[in-house]
């Protein structure tokens, strides 16, 4: 075990040192298929064509989504981001298209949407699995003939921002179920790349780690702090299910929360070890990880869903769908 250690700790001190060469537009993985990731932002930026982001929350969309915007012509124009989940249905017709004054009740005055923001820059639409079907049928006329009309108006308005979309659930699936448009995929799908979850990025789960402990030791006035290598053997090794958000999140509460320098595998309320029989498949012992990471989330935050997703970094959807394959109950 000491040997192994060792080892560890002299890889990541080597994989450190190129940890800068390996930075892409605020976005680090040294993994070939964050590499893959990289190249298509190179070539996809030069374009005006629409891109589609897939993945599971977590991996990092957005910042996929910026480093296309600031790597492309529009760079100097606006970024405008928009949650399609975020926002109620009654609202989000008037955030994305904006409305006239008096279109509807409370409607005191004109408003400008966020594709009338974006003129001349992007517009990242994430969860674009959760639009309503009114609300495609408006985007797909956007998308062909890149006109709109406010809620309540008549004359025409035209915009030139980008779309870059980003779902993390299946929409072929949602098309074959009636729930989303499959000529409004097909519009959006130009161009598409799947983000890749931690699990499968090898070393760039420490990379991202200590990047993380500095950022925030930085913030918090804890200078000199460290991974122990025992932590740095727990990250390696956990499934990550909440990807780079549930990474993120971990390691600020650790430096906040810690009382020495040494960050542990207790600090990070990860396990060293396995503990499973020699019988267990890796299926079965990522879902046994998953179920206890999910189940200490819960119990930390009382059961509260919100809260326990938050700290994961996925959304309360993809938490419910979690317990639900888990065997995990809501009460």
């Amino acid at each position: 075990r000491c040997i192994y250690l060792a080892d560890l700790e002299r890889e990541y001190r080597k994989a450190k040192e190129s940890q800068r060469a390996n930075v892409f537009e605020d976005m680090l993985g040294t993994s070939p298929q964050m590499q893959g990731v990289f190249s298509f932002i190179r070539k996809v930026a030069t374009t005006t064509a629409p891109v589609l982001l897939l993945g599971e929350s977590g991996t990092g969309k957005e910042m996929a989504a910026l480093a296309i915007h600031r790597r492309g012509p529009r760079k100097d124009g606006p970024f405008i981001p928009i949650n399609c989940n975020a926002i109620p249905e009654n609202l989000l017709e008037s955030e994305l298209f904006g409305h006239e004054k008096g279109s509807f009740t409370g409607a005191t005055m004109q408003r400008v949407g966020l594709v009338e923001t974006a003129k001349g820059g992007t517009l990242f639409l994430d969860e674009i699995g959760e639009l309503p079907p009114s609300i495609q049928v408006k985007l797909l006329r956007y998308l062909q003939e890149q006109r709109f009309q406010r809620v309540g108006g008549r004359q025409e308005l035209a915009s030139d921002a980008r779309v870059i979309a980003a779902t993390n659930v299946d929409l072929k699936a949602g098309i074959n179920q009636g729930s989303f448009r499959e000529d409004l995929y097909f519009r959006l799908a130009v161009l598409v790349i799947s983000l890749p979850p931690l699990r499968e990025r090898g070393d760039d789960a420490v990379l991202l780690a200590e990047e993380f402990l500095q950022k925030y030791a930085a913030q918090n006035g804890k200078a000199n702090i460290a991974f122990v290598p025992e932590a740095l053997r727990a990250i390696n090794r956990h499934p990550w299910p909440g990807n780079v958000r549930e990474l993120q999140n971990r390691i600020k509460r650790a430096v906040i929360m810690a009382d020495s320098r040494r960050i542990t595998e207790k600090d990070l309320e990860l396990s060293t070890g396995i503990g499973f029989s020699s019988s267990t498949t890796l299926k079965e012992a990522r879902e046994n990880v998953e179920r206890e990471v999910v189940q200490r989330a819960l119990k930390r935050n009382l059961g509260r869903i919100s809260s326990a997703a938050a700290e994961l970094g996925i959304s309360r959807p993809t938490l419910y769908e979690l317990m639900e394959r888990l065997g995990i109950s809501r009460e």
